[in-house]
């Protein structure tokens, strides 16, 4: 298949070579060009933290980029920043397919005037993220890290903080329920457990094909979940939507798993509770701040497991997020359109 004009952005998290992996097969070679992402790996983050809050045009076009976009019809990024000045210089550009879900480092609303479609990878993390919520929850009930923090520190400590239960039999509370959340109870029915959920946007029959029960509330996961678990999509709606008022529903047996982002929570809220003991503990891989700042509070706390936001960081993602790139250029390139663009009905491309 003679393949759109596409340009492949490759940077440290996801290299050139896995999109053309996945190109492959389907399509040829010479319609594609790549370039790379200038920056180390921590650069990067930062910068991808930073258009997180304030959006793609908070980080200037590259200039390899800048370079390299005229003439490409389809292009391929993860965390590269694509905004106006971008935008200006990509003047035959007719699709961004994105390798992640989150759209920070897209300027959706000027592509969109453009005419051109954005196609996000949605669910192309989402059995990372499920198993490292699990190895949050194993690691704090059974304090894991901690024990092994003793060890290699010279002691061999055997008191700790929380409560030392089984996962096997408790009630497990999610909050959203999407590709993450449906990956994690598929992962989670060895344990027997009870699954309970809020997401107004979820369907009984959903919940039920996956054997969870629906919260009627956002407060009833909190009030009787032995985990906590955030899997919503940050949004205008979502930002800060847990607080205080939710975190002190929490049972002091409780434990708080967050491998979402970190603005849906009152982080001071968090803070408090876990200071005082009010909730046994929580497993984090997202905060307001990335990197942590060496004075961090988070830092202080014995009743925490801290990642560093890595929940979708798997070779396994990798061929998956390059996968579903593929498959909307060859859709794009076949038909003209991509019907999962975020701003198909905007275009006129929705079936």
């Amino acid at each position: 298949m003679r393949l759109l004009p596409t340009l492949v952005v490759g940077d440290e998290f996801i290299p050139s070579e896995s999109y053309l992996d996945a190109f492959a097969d389907a399509a040829e070679p010479r319609s594609i060009r790549t370039v790379q992402w200038g920056g180390t790996k921590a650069h990067q983050h930062e910068l991808q933290q930073l258009m997180e809050r304030a959006g793609a045009n908070a980080v200037p076009a590259p200039a390899e980029l800048l370079d390299a976009v005229p003439g490409a019809q389809a292009l391929c990024v993860h965390f590269a920043p694509v905004g106006e000045q971008l935008l200006e210089a990509a003047t035959d550009l007719r699709l961004i397919a994105v390798a992640r879900t989150g759209l920070e480092n897209i300027d959706v609303a000027a592509a969109t005037r453009r005419g051109i479609g954005v196609v996000p990878a949605n669910g192309r993390n989402a059995g990372a993220v499920a198993e490292l919520q699990l190895a949050l929850m194993l690691a704090e009930a059974r304090n894991v890290a901690r024990a092994d923090a003793s060890i290699k520190s010279g002691r061999w400590r055997k008191e700790f903080p929380g409560t030392r239960v089984e996962v096997a039999g408790r009630t497990v509370g999610m909050v959203g329920f999407g590709h993450v959340g449906r990956a994690f109870t598929q992962r989670l029915t060895g344990f027997e457990c009870r699954m309970l959920a809020y997401d107004p946007y979820t369907a009984d029959d959903v919940l039920a094909q996956y054997g969870v029960e629906r919260a009627d509330t956002l407060d009833q996961v909190f009030a009787e979940g032995d985990f906590v678990l955030i899997q919503a999509r940050h949004t205008a709606e979502t930002d800060r939507m847990i607080g205080a008022k939710q975190l002190r529903l929490m049972r002091p047996t409780a434990y708080f798993i967050n491998v979402s982002r970190s603005r849906l929570v009152d982080e001071a809220a968090l803070l408090d509770v876990l200071a005082e003991g009010a909730i046994a503990g929580a497993g984090l891989d997202v905060f307001d701040t990335e990197p942590l700042p060496a004075d961090s509070p988070w830092r202080t706390l014995d009743n925490t497991t801290l990642t560093t936001h890595f929940g979708g960081d798997t070779e396994d993602t990798n061929r998956t997020s390059a996968a579903l790139v593929a498959q909307a250029v060859l859709e794009m390139t076949r038909t003209g359109r991509v019907a999962r663009a975020v701003n198909a009905a905007r275009l006129g491309w929705a079936s």
